[in-house]
């Protein structure tokens, strides 16, 4: 009866090895899953950019046979100011968003104190 339950401990403690391999296992494929899926994010981005980065003015075909040179093409206009957001509601999002960042931070930082001054009371 002794031996029959001292075998069932021990394979009870096999099981929780293996529950162990294959909970780290599972972690391991979670972060390449978000590493992949990341790159694969950055590489989406900078092929839907990529086209307008690379846009160049051509000229007409057929434009210099032996005649007299052409006139110089008359340079971009580009207009400074279409719309937008002025530069205060700029500045007021970027401060919103760094103390979003300090309140997470801080709240972060007392969650993990927590548990370990519980995980030490229990050791």
């Amino acid at each position: 009866m002794r031996g029959a339950r001292l075998h069932t401990l021990a394979s009870f403690d096999r099981i929780l090895v293996l529950k162990g391999i294959a909970m780290n296992l599972i972690q391991c494929i979670r972060r390449l899953a978000a590493v992949l899926a990341g790159l694969g994010g950055a590489a989406l981005a900078s092929i839907i950019v990529a086209p307008a980065a690379f846009a160049v003015r051509e000229p007409p075909p057929g434009g210099g046979g032996g005649g007299a040179p052409a006139s110089p093409a008359p340079p971009d206009t580009v207009a400074v100011v279409a719309g937008g957001m002025p530069g205060w509601q700029i500045a007021l999002i970027a401060v919103g968003a760094a103390l979003l960042a300090a309140v997470l931070a801080v709240l972060l930082d007392r969650t993990r104190a927590a548990r370990r001054s519980l995980a030490a009371r229990g050791a």
